[in-house]
């Protein structure tokens, strides 16, 4: 009897694919019927024994009736487009195996690259595996800005060099992307902050080479709101991470010059201490104690579903058929 993981290899025998069988993989969907029919047979034609949710985010086109002729494809759907980091946080509850991953809609992505992030945490060597997009990747010249800023801050906020930081591809144990899920955006920032969340919680991060081809269908990316919603991201990470950090820096900045000022004027002159350097002084030490307080409350945040590894209720708004 042959083994159902066997697959032809085009060569005339067959060759056995990974056992993924202790994989859900995520795929978050907005209008992607140009390419999510191939992407789904692909991906269950390799792999026989994954588990595969689709988030349908939406759309208004054919996505999830085309993801619901795929055999052994569940769909579950938002009522409206909620965002790229709803419909992750939306898939990872509706899943059931022990170690889930993340993968687009849009045609980009290999099948075997899905093996190269998965193994490693279903092997129980590493809890989280991203993907790294190398230099035959298909790129987006009007992100290229973005990323390096990006990059930057993230490198800035972690200590570290991560090669790839918001890659669409990567995977996770369940029951450490759970704990999280209540810190991740809506929006497309949901990728780069699971990344700096592994690295400053301590879990072991590994990275992965993958190709990524030019995608299939029209983006939905606009240059303008999303470089908006980058800039945001920017500051929530550094809040998020950083915050006592970035606060006791800015309070400082405020207070040292304002404090020198008055000191010359007040002790060097004799003029008395001026009411500039002294609002200075003070919006200083109010941005200090805002830090404390800001860096406690994140602290809280970060630690809510420690030990109770979240939840896997499923919103109101989210459908499955």
């Amino acid at each position: 009897m042959s083994d159902p993981r066997t697959k032809p290899s085009g060569h005339g025998e067959a060759v056995l694919s990974p056992d993924l069988s202790d994989l859900s993989v995520v795929i978050p969907a907005y209008n992607e019927e140009a390419g999510i029919g191939a992407t789904l047979r692909e991906l269950r034609e390799t792999y026989l024994d994954v588990e595969i949710v689709v988030v349908d985010d939406g759309s208004s086109d054919e996505t999830a009736a085309i993801a619901r002729t795929v055999d052994g494809v569940r769909v579950v759907s938002h009522s409206r487009n909620r965002g790229y980091g709803a419909a992750i946080k939306t898939g990872v509850r509706s899943t059931s195996r022990r170690c889930v991953a993340w993968y687009d809609a849009d045609g980009q992505h290999r099948p075997k690259d899905l093996a190269a992030v998965a193994e490693p945490v279903i092997a129980g060597v590493k809890d989280v595996v991203i993907g790294v997009r190398g230099r035959d990747s298909a790129n987006v010249r009007g992100r290229v800005i973005g990323k390096l800023v990006l990059g930057w801050v993230a490198r800035l906020v972690s200590g570290e060099d991560i090669p790839d930081l918001n890659s669409g591809l990567r995977c996770f144990r369940r029951d450490v992307v759970v704990r999280y899920l209540h810190l991740l955006p809506d929006g497309f920032s949901a990728s780069t902050t699971t990344t700096l969340m592994a690295l400053k919680r301590g879990y072991r991060v590994g990275y992965a080479p993958i190709v990524v081809s030019s995608r299939a269908g029209k983006s939905t990316v606009r240059v303008f709101s999303d470089g908006m919603q980058t800039l945001q991201l920017i500051v929530r990470i550094i809040v998020l991470f950083e915050a006592l950090k970035v606060f006791t820096l800015l309070g400082a900045v405020l207070l040292v010059p304002g404090l020198l000022y008055g000191l010359v004027l007040a002790v060097v002159r004799g003029e008395g201490f001026p009411t500039l350097a002294g609002t200075a002084v003070i919006a200083g030490m109010l941005t200090f104690f805002m830090g404390i307080i800001a860096d406690q409350v994140v602290a809280l945040r970060k630690e809510r579903f420690e030990d109770g590894g979240g939840t896997n209720q499923m919103t109101r708004d989210d459908a499955p058929s």
